[in-house]
């Protein structure tokens, strides 16, 4: 399994790369994998406002639908719209190009909450719950 250094991970497997003020989000590698094939990706609107915790997307799998929880407070300031056409990108690059959306932080300390790589790889050994 793979889990880059340079993001911040969720309890739920999200990940955050962080740009300036700018929190690029999306599934772990972990995710993707127990989902099996994406097959759709409900993206956020652009412009929406978005507590940490909230719903922000919803991924579609042949196993399951999945909610994707916002891991910062902000406002959605890109999309992936390549994901409408391609969704399996989730699948193929999680950690490129298949980013979901992107939140300009309203809140940078959310992001010191998070966790660090070698806590998420723990939490996903012990049975990534």
């Amino acid at each position: 399994m793979n889990y880059p250094e340079n993001l911040k991970y969720t309890k739920d497997h999200e990940y955050v790369r962080l740009e300036g003020n700018k929190a690029y989000v999306g599934i772990t590698f972990y995710a993707q994998d127990q989902l099996g094939d994406v097959v759709f990706v409900e993206l956020p609107e652009l412009g929406t406002e978005v507590k940490q915790g909230e719903v922000l997307a919803t991924v579609e799998s042949v196993k399951a639908v999945s909610d994707v929880y916002a891991p910062v407070s902000g406002t959605i300031v890109e999309i992936n719209e390549e994901l409408n056409d391609s969704p399996e990108i989730v699948n193929n690059d999680p950690y490129g190009e298949g980013w979901i959306c992107a939140i300009e932080l309203s809140n940078l300390s959310e992001v010191d909450a998070l966790m660090g790589h070698e806590e998420y790889r723990k939490l996903v050994e012990e049975g990534g719950d």
